[in-house]
């Protein structure tokens, strides 16, 4: 149970906040700073966001303002330093944030924690945290019902409503309960109009993001019986097809599309390493395959990062034999 009293009382003490989200952030991420930035707005309050990535471009309408900053150490350590409180949104591990970890860890600021993940690093002073809730954006949104319904104006509305609808698959994800249907409605009672959201976020991209999928999709293999699907992007398939890695966002659900297979994995070579990750179905557990590397996430979906270590035969042919003997060890 999370306590809206107590996170009422941290914004109600505190002057300057800077809100930050993890890397290659998606519209729970971003729709939730927007909406907690608007929100802090309202009360009085100073307040920046700051995040490690830029925003992907299919969500920059979410940010119509300009108020998402790109973090730079020079322009933004003493704000760090400075803050009152500092507001993890998405995320509860301080790594998450990459190149703002070491400001946000050498800050005096509150450090408070609004998320939905589980396996919490215990960093941060104070959790607004259920594994419960089906999106960041459900838990803004379950504050604001509980404690200022009247501060849900269409402009709060439209990022928690794309946060939402993302984060829970458009509403087939399991965490999709009837109080959120309800909660969801009130957010369309207010303005928001679910086609025009869903046409921006997933039918306005890039031709260079429709390349790099087709790509992608040509490469998918098939293990253990069919009922393990793996994806392999290359820095290479980045270079000619002249994507981002932001658009690889949902690629490794359509390992989940074909017919059998209960465990999806999708390889993505960065500049600086690597990054997997995992899609399940059931009682499959992306997150613990997550675990084993050091990532995490939620019980089907889940993700794990390797900074400067190579994507090459051998590291994917390590990955999959421990997805296939943790298949093995559950009966899949």
């Amino acid at each position: 149970m999370i306590d809206f009293n107590l996170l009422d009382e941290i914004i109600a003490q505190n002057n300057s906040f800077i809100l930050t989200t993890h890397v290659n952030p998606d519209a729970d991420a971003i729709g939730s700073e927007i909406a907690f930035y608007k929100i802090l707005k309202h009360f009085g309050k100073k307040v920046r966001i700051v995040n490690h990535s830029s925003t992907p471009y299919n969500l920059t309408f979410l940010d119509s303002d300009n108020v998402i900053e790109k973090f730079d150490y020079e322009m933004h350590s003493e704000l760090f330093k400075n803050a009152d409180v500092i507001v993890l949104i998405d995320l509860n591990n301080f790594s998450r944030t990459v190149s703002i970890n070491e400001s946000i860890s050498n800050s005096n600021a509150k450090k408070i924690c609004i998320d939905h993940h589980q396996l919490p690093d215990n960093k941060a002073d104070f959790y607004f945290l259920d594994t419960e809730f089906a999106a960041t954006g459900e838990i803004i949104l379950d504050f604001l019902m509980t404690k200022h319904k009247p501060l849900i104006t269409n402009e709060i509305a439209i990022p928690l409503y794309a946060a939402i609808m993302t984060d829970t698959g458009s509403f087939r994800f399991e965490r999709t309960t009837p109080k959120l249907h309800r909660d969801v409605a009130y957010l369309i009672e207010k303005g928001v109009n679910p086609v025009e959201i869903y046409d921006k976020i997933y039918d306005q991209s890039k031709f260079s993001k429709i390349k790099l999928l087709g790509r992608t999709l040509n490469t998918i293999q098939l293990l253990h019986n069919d009922k393990l699907a793996f994806m392999t992007i290359t820095q290479n398939d980045f270079i000619e097809t002249q994507a981002e890695e932001s658009d690889t966002e949902n690629f490794v659900n359509f390992n989940l599309s074909i017919e059998g297979v209960v465990l999806g994995l999708l390889f993505i070579e960065l500049k600086n390493g690597f990054k997997v990750s995992f899609r399940s179905k059931g009682n499959v557990r992306a997150d613990l395959l997550a675990n084993q590397f050091g990532g995490g996430g939620h019980k089907n979906a889940a993700g794990a990062r390797f900074y400067n270590q190579e994507m090459n035969q051998e590291t994917i042919n390590q990955i999959l034999e421990n997805s296939i003997a943790y298949l093995k060890s559950i009966g899949e």
